[in-house]
């Protein structure tokens, strides 16, 4: 073939470029490089040791191998069916499954293995505004703009109930009760525009207790793992309360506007502590055994430090 002359301080990387020229290949491959059986390392004058420079010399070129590691934001699927706006979204505690609340009234389940719809799920009367997964995943409580809350059996794609209705205006948001304080997933607590939490026996379809003391709309709940609820609201304000019996046990203030989010330090230990890390379907007895485990262990980690932590924002 045709020869080419190029500076012994040509680097491996520069040899590499040189070849994917002259192969006109569509991206940039590596290539290793060979004299007389020995890599060219760093530049092409290291490799030819004691050989003359005047004359014409063999380089033998490899190609590496390419791994190719598709990006982790990558759009895996689309899931089509709803007719309007899609408005929240959950993911089943096991993984396996996603919520879907819409403008268009009604709730999806789509099983994430197959990327395929489950069960449309009809009740509400306007838009579902927040959807909740039950601590054993199978249940799923929705709130929507018309002031109902449903609770849906997961497993079977069907309301558990009839809807639970109290609160005058939109709900904003849902919270169960963790299930190593109740392994049965029965009570969960739901917030709305009428400055109310409200904490409900789906199976009964009593209301237990209304908590009242925000003076803006609830925007953001949760149930913790010590007994206690947090609630953020456009007063400004996070308030704790005893589940127990409804009362107020603290008001925390201090943000300049809308608190919009909250984050409790056991969250993880909630979600996670009713599903086997190797992915194993769990009893609800054996399940809430883990949770009650793991519950235990991060209230031992937060008397080490003193303290468990909340973030609002």
């Amino acid at each position: 073939g045709p020869q080419l002359d190029v500076p012994v301080e040509t680097t491996a990387k520069e040899l590499a470029l040189i070849l994917n020229k002259l192969l006109a290949s569509d991206e940039v491959l590596p290539y290793s490089f060979y004299v007389g059986g020995e890599e060219v390392a760093t530049t092409l004058g290291a490799a030819l040791g004691d050989a003359s420079v005047e004359q014409v010399l063999e380089v033998t070129y490899v190609p590496q191998a390419v791994f190719r590691v598709k990006s982790v934001t990558r759009c895996t699927s689309t899931l089509a069916g709803h007719a309007d706006a899609i408005l929240h979204v959950t993911f089943s505690p096991d993984g396996r499954h996603l919520a879907t609340g819409s403008g268009d009234a009604t709730v999806r389940l789509w099983d994430l293995t197959t990327e395929t719809p489950r069960f449309t799920l009809r009740g509400h009367g306007d838009w579902v505004l927040c959807t909740a997964w039950s601590p054993d995943g199978r249940m799923l409580a929705t709130g929507g703009k018309d002031g109902t809350l449903f609770v849906w059996d997961a497993v079977r794609g069907r309301a558990a109930g009839p809807g639970l209705s109290g609160h005058r205006k939109f709900l904003t948001a849902l919270s169960w009760e963790p299930m190593h304080s109740n392994a049965r997933c029965e009570l969960l607590a739901s917030a709305s525009k009428d400055l109310l939490i409200k904490l409900w026996n789906w199976r009964t379809g009593r209301c237990l207790h209304q908590l009242s003391g925000h003076t803006a709309s609830v925007t953001c709940l949760r149930w913790g793992g010590q007994g206690l609820i947090y609630s953020g609201s456009q007063d400004r304000t996070v308030k704790v309360w005893v589940a127990a019996h409804g009362t107020l046990a603290r008001s925390l203030e201090g943000h300049g506007h809308w608190v919009n989010c909250l984050a409790v330090s056991t969250d993880h230990a909630l979600r996670c502590g009713t599903f086997d890390h190797r992915g194993r379907d769990l009893s609800r007895g054996r399940g809430a055994v883990g949770a009650v485990g793991m519950a235990d262990a991060a209230a031992a980690d937060a008397a080490e430090e003193a303290t468990a932590r909340v973030a609002a924002s």
